[in-house]
């Protein structure tokens, strides 16, 4: 697998599989974001996210993918301090916002500071179109959250605190896309960085919530980590396949494309959850569909 990846980096073939697996990347991560704001405190769901996938990266880490490079651990280091801060951000938005609210900021500024960074940091240049296109995109996907938060009832009192973090956790979204990028690219072989990527992002989060994990009801703790099982497995295809679109091409179309996670959530919630959307929502979801297709039809 990781000959036949190189072989298509920077081809076509290697921009189709980009394509590909952001899209994956977009529907599964709608599924991760819903596994984290549920019964549970998000906090502990994604502890047991993480250990979760810490624990079964650790074999695949030290005995089945090649030994990292002595330069990536300063990168190692890099990205666990990134995705740590992240995360707290995203643990505080959750507990203070609606997540129909704060998910749609979050990934709505994640791209466009994405596809900036990315123009800092790998030189990628985006023509007049594509950037109609992303703002298409942005725009579908804030004006769901703003539609969102005049509708909602919950969590009100908490709310503007809880966009401003989600603004603060876009950001780092960018950050560790950008920087995960970065990382991916440095080493021979990609799984090598994502089996210690996913062992090393594993441990931050149970640390610091170890004190929660105490006022957990006993008859909680069970449902919690089977939950939590399940959200490393969504983490392994839908963090790793994003990752793996970076490699293969640009960063900043597969962050754009990775954020119609917001439709699929609005999918899922309707299909699944009996959620009502209505036509306002829909066509802001199609607003977002059509901004995807722009900027990769320009390009």
């Amino acid at each position: 697998m990781t000959d036949f990846l190189r072989s298509i980096e920077g081809t076509p073939a290697g921009h189709d599989m980009a394509l590909a697996l952001a899209l994956l990347a977009a529907v599964l991560h709608a599924l991760f974001g819903a596994l984290q704001k549920g019964r549970h405190d998000p906090w502990l769901s994604r502890a047991a996210i993480d250990v979760s996938y810490g624990v079964i990266a650790l074999p695949f880490a030290l005995f089945v993918v090649p030994w990292p490079e002595p330069h990536m651990w300063p990168i190692f280091a890099g990205a666990f301090v990134i995705h740590a801060v992240y995360k707290v951000l995203q643990a505080m938005t959750y507990t203070r916002g609606a997540f129909t609210v704060v998910y749609p900021v979050v990934r709505g500024t994640g791209p466009f500071f994405t596809v900036i960074g990315a123009g800092f940091v790998f030189g990628e240049t985006f023509a007049p179109g594509q950037w109609a296109g992303v703002l298409l995109l942005v725009g579908g996907i804030l004006g769901l959250a703003a539609w969102n938060l005049r509708h909602v009832t919950m969590d009100r009192a908490t709310m503007v605190p809880a966009l401003w973090l989600a603004v603060a956790t876009g950001a780092m979204v960018a950050a560790y896309t950008t920087y995960d990028a970065y990382g991916i690219r440095a080493t021979a072989d990609p799984f090598t960085f994502l089996a210690w990527f996913f062992l090393l992002d594993g441990i931050f989060i149970p640390v610091v919530t170890h004190r929660r994990w105490r006022q957990l009801p006993a008859a909680e703790i069970v449902p919690l980590l089977k939950r939590g099982v399940l959200g490393a497995f969504v983490a392994y295809f839908s963090f790793g396949s994003i990752m793996l679109a970076t490699r293969l091409d640009k960063v900043g179309e597969a962050a754009v494309l990775r954020e119609t996670s917001t439709v699929f959530a609005a999918l899922i919630g309707w299909l699944v959850l009996g959620e009502k959307v209505g036509p306002v929502r829909a066509g802001l979801m199609a607003l977002i569909a059509v901004g995807a297709v722009v900027m990769e039809w320009a390009g």
